[in-house]
């Protein structure tokens, strides 16, 4: 039997919108089936957990904190699938350490927040949405008005691109509500 073809399985949407959430549950489906799954994650983000790729409703699943996505490649050897959760905050550079798991036979699933906060387009997924072999696009709940959110509305006036921030530092809204940050 061949080995399967690695895939590129993108997860995105705005804050509270239940990416981390469908993240896990890919990955214990992929355990389940019998896959070796390594689970990684920025190490700036310590919302919750240094060690664990955590929902803002408190499912958790233990992962490795990389300060660069370069650094799975070692530890990617022995696993079939390496999920990576908040990808948005290893922008550009995220890109070509994913092709390097893929071309070595390791798939990818990625969670992460494809729209910032000015209503652009967060790099990677400018880059990696075309080279996909799914997405799933999430929506949640627009705070304003109740329909499906699109976007994450930062509601401090800090202006770098990226913030680690949760419940009070954001909120989900639809395009229609959306009011982008300045800058």
């Amino acid at each position: 039997m061949e080995p399967a073809v690695p895939t590129l399985t993108l997860v995105c949407g705005p804050m509270f919108a239940g990416k981390t959430t469908e993240l896990i549950r890919r990955v214990e489906c992929a355990r389940a089936g019998g896959r070796r799954v390594l689970v990684a994650k920025p190490a700036r983000d310590v919302r919750y957990a240094p060690d664990a790729v955590v929902t803002h409703a408190g499912s958790r699943e233990l992962a490795v904190a990389v300060h660069d996505l370069r650094e799975l490649a070692p530890r990617a050897v022995r696993h079939d699938l390496v999920a990576i959760d908040e990808l948005h905050f290893f922008a550009d550079g995220a890109v070509a350490p994913i092709e390097g798991l893929l071309a070595a036979g390791t798939s990818v699933v990625a969670a992460g927040c494809d729209i910032d906060h000015f209503g652009d387009v967060f790099a990677p997924f400018d880059s990696l949405l075309p080279r996909a072999h799914e997405v799933c696009r999430i929506s949640g709940t627009c705070a304003r008005c109740g329909g499906p959110s699109t976007h994450s509305e930062r509601l401090t006036p800090l202006r770098e691109r990226i913030v680690v921030g949760g419940i009070g530092d954001f909120v989900a809204t639809c395009a229609r509500c959306f009011r982008p940050s300045t800058r």
